[in-house]
């Protein structure tokens, strides 16, 4: 048997430029790339001049654990090019709530010694942050994740996701949400609770008919690298059936690298690559595209 090849994780190349500058509304710069040895991470500074470079000049940084939201609170408030969001991811809910059932996965959580204030303290802090910083934008990523939970996990999610809607509509704030494996329960809490005016679905991953329910009560959809790869053509068909004036742009970098360099790291210059694929499925020139996603950012959470 011949020796596995070891796997590519060096940057990608820059894409071509946009034609039209975009805001990438989701992505981790706290969270370092796993990058080939010799590599080192880049800047703050240096991400944001690598992504303006090719079109994309401005992003909204999420923080969604304690010691990243904190990180946002500082980096927003250093870099014009950034607006920040902050919330208490769902994986991170479990873990605060003292929920270490295993998930779908297999997988037992594992508390860190921050998870021991709990969740309402860790909420309370996030609420602090977020009005003592007319930059943080967003209250998110917040939302339902079955995969890596058992029933105390769900039940310790959903107990935050309210907390956070409840706290998005107090502040006037945008919610963006992570939904994984949780279609249906998602919706139904946010049907019960109420939505906040802007609510956006961060990395969509429903399908048609979702797609069309979230469109028809006025929420945004924002679409990653998924929906570049051969495979997922669903993704695909719900983008189509999202108005384009609905419909937002991510990297969620590292993670979720588009096509053709999936597997490799991920950072907010590779917009390009995602936004050029949602041109495509709408049927419009790639500047006019551009153009709608930019303003539908504004919309959604102000002015940088």
């Amino acid at each position: 048997m011949s020796p596995r090849r070891p796997r590519d994780r060096s940057w990608p190349p820059a894409p071509e430029p946009l034609p039209v500058a975009v805001v990438d509304n989701h992505t981790h710069l706290d969270t370092d790339a796993e990058l080939d040895d010799g590599q080192a991470p880049p800047s703050v500074a240096e991400q944001i001049a690598r992504a303006s470079a090719v079109g994309v000049p401005r992003m909204v940084q999420i923080g969604c654990d304690l010691p990243a939201a904190r990180w946002t609170d500082r980096v927003v408030r250093e870099h014009p090019a950034l607006l920040g969001g902050v919330a208490v991811h769902p994986n991170e809910a479990t873990l605060f709530a003292g929920a270490v059932d295993p998930g779908p996965d297999g997988l037992v959580p594992r508390p860190r010694p921050e998870h021991a204030v709990g969740l309402d303290a860790a909420i309370t802090e996030i609420a602090d942050l977020a009005r003592g910083n007319d930059r943080i934008r967003v209250i998110g990523e917040t939302g339902l994740d079955h995969f890596r939970s058992g029933e105390d996990g769900r039940a310790a999610q959903v107990d935050s996701f309210r907390a956070h809607i409840a706290l998005a509509k107090e502040l006037g704030l945008a919610l963006q949400i992570h939904d994984r494996d949780a279609h249906a329960d998602v919706l139904a809490v946010l049907e019960r609770d109420g939505a906040p005016e802007r609510t956006v679905f961060h990395c969509f991953s429903g399908d048609v008919e979702m797609a069309r329910l979230c469109a028809d009560r006025g929420w945004y959809l924002s679409f990653a690298g998924p929906v570049t790869f051969a495979a997922n053509v669903g993704l695909r068909d719900a983008l189509a059936a999202v108005p384009l004036t609905q419909v937002l742009v991510e990297t969620d970098a590292p993670y979720l690298t588009p096509h053709p360099y999936r597997g490799r790291p991920n950072a907010p210059y590779l917009v390009p690559l995602t936004m050029r694929t949602i041109a495509d499925v709408h049927g419009v020139p790639l500047a006019d595209a551009c153009w709608t996603v930019a303003a539908t950012s504004e919309a959604v959470y102000g002015p940088w």
